[in-house]
């Protein structure tokens, strides 16, 4: 039995990191313009710090200037709203990123779209998803996970998707609609499944193109799956699990990648697939908004 390709989002980010951070000394070397991206943190969150650290190296990697902004826990929507009024109107920063989740105090749709469009790199302001929807992205920002999920299926299947059928479990504003349009706008004929689904492993299994994002550890099984289809895994479920008697806890994604492996043609696994492709496609967000700002190509 042929096991699936392993989709290493990693080695593929790393790739993408090069060349941002080619471009990015280009950048200041031509016009005299580095990338500035800030990041705002509210509270203690364990996850979220680490996603920040992470965020924060690999702008520096590529070479930009990177702030972070860390507000307690019991912030007030006014204080944050003024923080990022300042960002927005600070020529140095060409990106703004609010760490989610916020804490209960404060409202998320408030505070994502006070964010400028134009520095709006996490793709979440309504004018950027309007622009993704109607197919005009020539000035706008796509959410970062749906981007790094559209390159790793180009490299598997190619830019022209038409005649490919798409199913995509989840229908989230940060990834679920999002990547049903990058898939309409590649020529897939796409459908988005969600909790209300009538027969979820049906409809699944005739899809060439599976992108789950759904927050349930291990949830797609090989009996899912269509013979030869990519699976791309946005999930990231921390999970206890026991190797050699000892319990831990691990890192999983919506997919139960060993299973999957023996019917599809190609998988990303968790970690290591997704994860590092969202990172870097912030840091490609954040130097097109700094070229826009010089009035150059995004």
């Amino acid at each position: 039995m042929t096991k699936a390709k392993r989709i290493d989002g990693k080695a593929k980010a790393e790739q993408l990191a090069e060349s941002i951070t080619e471009q990015t000394a280009a950048l200041l070397r031509e016009h005299g313009i580095t990338p500035g991206l800030a990041v705002v943190i509210i509270g203690e969150d364990p996850a979220s710090q680490v996603y920040v650290r992470n965020k924060k190296r690999r702008a520096e990697s590529c070479g930009f200037y990177s702030v972070q902004h860390t507000m307690a826990g019991d912030a007030s929507q006014e204080d944050v709203l003024k923080l990022i009024n300042e960002l927005n109107n600070d020529n140095a920063i060409h990106g703004i990123l609010v760490q989610l989740p916020l804490p209960d105090q404060l409202d998320e749709q408030t505070i994502t779209q006070a964010i400028s469009p134009n520095k709006d790199v996490d793709g979440f302001h309504f004018v950027n998803i309007g622009k993704l929807t109607a197919g005009h992205t020539a000035d706008a920002f796509v959410p970062c996970t749906p981007a790094g999920c559209m390159l790793m299926i180009e490299d598997a299947l190619g830019p022209d998707l038409s005649g490919k059928t798409a199913v995509i479990i989840g229908r989230s504003n940060i990834v679920g609609k999002p990547m049903a349009s990058l898939l309409m706008q590649r020529n897939a004929t796409v459908t988005v499944t969600h909790s209300r689904t009538k027969d979820l492993p049906k409809v699944v299994r005739n899809a060439d193109i599976v992108v789950a994002a759904v927050g349930r550890p291990d949830m797609v099984k090989a009996d899912w799956i269509k013979p030869g289809a990519v699976v791309i895994d946005v999930g990231i479920n921390r999970v206890e699990k026991t190797i050699n008697g000892e319990t831990k806890l691990r890192l999983t994604g919506d997919v139960d990648y060993e299973d999957v492996c023996t019917v599809a043609s190609a998988v990303t696994p968790v970690p290591g697939g997704v994860g590092p492709m969202t990172i870097t496609m912030l840091m490609f967000n954040t130097l097109r908004s700094a070229r826009l700002f010089a009035g150059l190509p995004g």
